[in-house]
Formats: C-alpha cells, sequence, structure tokens
C-alpha cells in the first residue's frame, strides 16, 4: 500500500505513515460481502491480495457485473460513500481477501488537516472518472468481440481469473456468446 500511495508523488512519507496508521487489516473470505446493496458505505479498503466484484440487479431482477477491484488498488461504494445515501451496489470477494480498512471519519480528517489529502483524492476521482467513461465508451461503441479483445490486451488477468458467467455479464453479453468469441478467438 505504501508503493502505491508513494506512486502518485503527492504524498509525503509521513502522510503516507498517518494513513497506514488509521487502517485496519480485515480479512474476508470468498464469498463474504464488502458491501451489500440497501446498506451505506463507511469505509475504503486497499486491496492486499484478492479480487472482489461489483454488481446490482437490473430491474428484472438479474444479477449485473458492473466492474472488479484487483489487489493493489482500493475498493469502496464510492456513490455511497460521497452521498451518505444507501447503496445500490454489491461489492463481493471472489477469492479470500486481505485488505486494509479505513473510515470515512478517519478519511475526512485527514483531508481536513492536510492539503496532500485533498490532492490525492482529487487525483483519484479523476483516475476513477476517466476509467469509467472508458468502459461506457467501449461498452457503446465496440462489438462483444472487440470489448473480449480488449479484456485479452488490457486485462490478462480477468480472463484466468474471473468466473465466465461474471466475465460475460460484465462484457454484457450472455455465457454462451462469451464462449463462441472465445472459441473463436482461439481459432484465429
Amino acid at each position: 500500500m505504501r508503493k502505491f500511495l508513494a506512486s502518485f508523488n503527492i504524498l509525503t512519507e509521513k502522510d503516507i505513515s498517518e494513513f497506514s496508521r488509521l487502517t485496519t487489516l480485515k480479512k474476508l473470505k470468498k464469498g463474504d460481502y464488502f458491501i451489500e446493496a440497501g446498506n451505506m458505505c463507511n469505509e475504503v479498503a486497499f486491496i492486499n491480495k484478492g479480487l472482489f466484484r461489483s454488481f446490482y440487479l437490473s430491474s428484472t431482477g438479474e444479477d449485473v457485473t458492473y466492474c472488479f477491484f484487483w489487489e493493489r488498488n482500493f475498493v469502496t461504494a464510492y456513490t455511497s460513500l460521497i452521498t451518505d445515501t444507501k447503496t445500490t451496489e454489491s461489492i463481493q470477494a471472489l477469492t479470500d481477501i486481505e485488505m486494509l480498512s479505513i473510515s470515512k471519519e478517519d478519511i475526512l480528517k485527514l483531508q481536513e488537516s492536510n492539503i496532500n489529502w485533498l490532492k490525492f483524492m482529487k487525483t483519484l476521482a479523476e483516475q476513477e472518472y476517466i476509467g469509467l467513461e472508458n468502459r461506457m465508451m467501449l461498452l457503446q461503441r465496440e462489438t462483444a468481440e472487440m470489448r473480449y479483445k480488449h479484456i485479452l490486451k488490457n486485462h490478462p488477468e480477468y480472463i484466468q481469473s474471473i468466473p465466465l458467467n461474471y466475465l460475460a455479464s460484465y462484457l454484457g453479453i450472455t455465457q454462451r456468446h462469451l464462449s463462441r468469441i472465445r472459441k473463436d478467438s482461439f481459432i484465429e
């Protein structure tokens, strides 16, 4: 986590040490939830080990995978965290998880006490926005085959680590369609 925080070149060693001191080590088992829809999110966690998926239920009750959270990244139900409202997403462990958690209250105290934290949080928010915009463009502009090839090129770990039903949902296609695409990609 210290390396990740330092990689932004915003926080001092003292800032990072203070952040580390405020975190709590937590472990979740595969299938456990970081947060479930209908609850308010009041923490952010840095994933030391493991993989989460974020999903919601569509109006027809279908489980739709929205995104994945990997090791050496932060995880939170961001909209709930910043708006103090109940989340519509659930974040579930796809593997056993080891994470360092920090409360919203402590994050706010850090931001109030040090401008570096405001700069850091702004940078993280900007990166998340860009990632979401890129994902939206990919979903709206590209075919399912191109979306799959994009994942193969940019996130090969998805293919190896994520169950096909969740990967298909993330790509916006059926599992059967994904199997066909994978078969065709293998033949090429």
